[in-house]
């Protein structure tokens, strides 16, 4: 049977390894941060060792499968994961966070069943993906989706040439917004588009400074 101080030290480990998961996130601002990572892992963690623990104190009437209630965890974290979820304007955002209690869960799982290296090693990955090549993913974002704004005095007529301007380099428009300016005569678009390699970017704004109703436009 599995002692209570073997039980107390997974419980300890596991806080710590989604603890460490969860600082990551807490440091971003996300909802899902540091504690529950830390609640998700711990939960999990309790729900396979009591799988282990009734499989070992099963002495007759049947076997019972260990497995079955880790199972139910990994397909129940679902509706945790989708409540980081958010859609703002046309983008989606959360996934991230998400998915990285989603691996939580799966640490916890795994140091609940005693397998202690693999648990070892995820966190490690888990915590590279968030941080590491967090960074490196950023940095590649920032060349290929940029913000262009422009402040015309046109309306609808002006957001189609603005459209058409872009669509003729091949820059494609993931999101905008129409906000008002101090000057209430202009109407300030915020365009965030993804960039095709190579497209020289003065090239474009010049196109779109150059249309009629623009008055100002620039890359942010």
């Amino acid at each position: 049977m599995m002692s209570d101080l073997i039980a107390i030290e997974r419980l300890l480990l596991v806080m710590v390894l989604a603890g460490f998961i969860g600082f990551e996130r807490e440091r971003q601002g996300r909802a899902a941060g540091f504690r529950t990572h830390i609640l998700v892992a711990v939960g999990s963690c309790l729900v396979m060792m009591t799988g282990l623990y009734l499989a070992e104190a099963q002495t007759g009437g049947g076997n019972v499968d260990p497995t079955r209630m880790a199972s139910q965890v990994v397909s129940g974290i679902g509706f945790l994961g989708a409540g980081t979820i958010l859609q703002f304007r046309a983008s989606v955002r959360g996934l991230t966070t998400a998915a990285s209690l989603w691996a939580a869960a799966g640490i916890g799982i795994a140091v609940g069943a005693g397998f202690l290296s693999a648990a070892l090693a995820a966190t490690v990955v888990v915590f590279l993906s968030l941080f590491a090549l967090g960074r490196w993913e950023r940095a590649m974002r920032r060349a290929w989706y940029r913000l262009l704004i422009v402040d015309t005095q046109g309306g609808s007529d002006e957001l189609s040439r603005i459209r058409r301007v872009l669509a003729g380099h091949g820059v494609e428009i993931q999101d905008f917004e129409i906000k008002r300016t101090s000057d209430p005569s202009l109407t300030r678009v915020e365009l965030h588009v993804k960039l095709v390699a190579e497209r020289d970017e003065d090239t474009i704004l010049g196109e779109v400074v150059r249309l009629e109703g623009t008055r100002r436009a620039h890359w942010a």
